[in-house]
């Protein structure tokens, strides 16, 4: 796993006011994160040309400005969530333009087109309860420090600053926390695949 890079700029948390201030972010914060974008657009898009164009696209919107780093979050993730919106901007420009080109004569109010969304089948249904089961029983068995901040940020879906105060914890220590029990959740799983 790649380390996050950290930004060119001292965060100032004893000034309220400068703490809020966006970062900068340069460009040699951006490239170690480069290949990692390409690949998350690579699986959403299954077209590598058009993943290399949104990653650019999210590159020059955080080096021109449009796009603010605000320093409340990882650089990756939040690079993450740039691309994802702009995954999202793209595919709603496609459904907009060229989703019913191709239907020629299709009736689309029909039961049975091509608009509705197909079922699970009684398996699938079946799988995904176990999944949920082996994740809960997974969360059970964190250390309490984790376990109490998975079951509220994630399955109570309180926000960060909820969390913290609940927990009399930093945001810093929040995401670190969240960070462990993932990885020892994928631990779990991984092992328990092999």
């Amino acid at each position: 796993m790649t380390p996050t890079a950290t930004p060119n700029t001292t965060r100032h948390p004893s000034n309220p006011t400068l703490a809020s201030m966006p970062l900068a972010v340069q460009w040699d914060d951006l490239l170690p994160h480069r290949d990692y974008l390409v690949r998350f657009a690579q699986r959403k898009l299954q077209d590598g040309a058009l993943a290399e164009d949104l990653v650019h696209d999210v590159f020059e919107a955080v080096v021109t400005g449009r796009a603010v780093f605000a320093g409340r979050c990882a650089l990756r993730t939040w690079l993450t969530a740039v691309l994802k919106h702009k995954i999202v901007d793209l595919v709603r420009q496609r459904v907009g333009t060229d989703s019913l080109e191709g239907a020629q004569g299709d009736d689309f109010d029909a039961p049975g087109s091509a608009l509705q969304c197909p079922q699970p089948q009684p398996d699938e249904w079946a799988a995904q309860r176990q999944t949920v089961r082996q994740v809960l029983q997974g969360i059970a068995e964190l250390p309490d420090t984790l376990r109490e901040v998975v079951q509220l940020r994630i399955l109570q879906d309180q926000s960060a600053a909820e969390v913290c105060a609940a927990l009399s914890i930093s945001e810093n220590n929040l995401f670190q926390r969240l960070y462990r029990a993932r990885q020892s959740l994928c631990g779990q799983f991984s092992t328990a695949l092999h």
